[in-house]
């Protein structure tokens, strides 16, 4: 926990899995993006009377989508996220700086396939609003980029080009919306 001013009010926020994203993008042969997300993720963000805040999160692997089954069952294999060997993906902060009334660094430790690094997410406040049904809720958009090498993740195949089939840099993208827990 780390002491960060911030807009939001005090409280656990829970991240609401119906109304967030989970996802990622990844050059493909050098000239194209593919894009890819998590369908199941749990979240949250505690915001303390004293000023602290964390945040933590895991993503079920076995839940990634590209739209492509065979993409798909390769990236389960033991080649990219070996999800029978490790099948959650966890991040948990260190600290949480305000850059200014709507922007954060979110420092923290992010953990796949067993290796664990420290990594800086920027998110930005999209607000705060009561929905129809009377929940508090929050709005963040989160981004990061990682090496996957740095977790091991090495699979790639040179092209005739010079080109690589799959880039080392991945960029994540999170948005989130979160219900405060009563």
């Amino acid at each position: 926990m780390s002491a960060t001013t911030t807009a939001l009010p005090t409280g656990t926020w829970n991240v609401d899995p119906t109304h967030s994203h989970v996802t990622f993008s990844v050059r493909h042969i050098g000239i194209s993006k593919v894009r890819g997300e998590f369908g199941s993720y749990e979240g949250q963000l505690v915001i303390g009377e004293d000023g602290t805040a964390s945040a933590s999160g895991s993503v079920d692997v076995d839940s990634v989508s590209t739209k492509d089954e065979n993409r798909d069952g390769h990236l389960k294999s033991a080649d990219f996220f070996d999800v029978e060997n490790h099948p959650k993906i966890t991040f948990q902060s260190t600290s949480i700086t305000a850059v200014d009334e709507d922007t954060f660094d979110i420092t923290g430790d992010l953990t796949i396939l067993g290796t664990t690094k420290p990594i800086t997410l920027k998110a930005e406040l999209g607000g705060t609003e009561t929905d129809p049904f009377g929940n508090e809720r929050v709005g963040l958009d989160i981004t990061g980029e990682i090496s996957r090498g740095d977790f091991g993740m090495k699979f790639n195949m040179a092209l005739g080009s010079g080109n690589l089939a799959v880039s080392d840099k991945v960029r994540l993208d999170l948005d989130i919306s979160a219900v405060k827990a009563a």
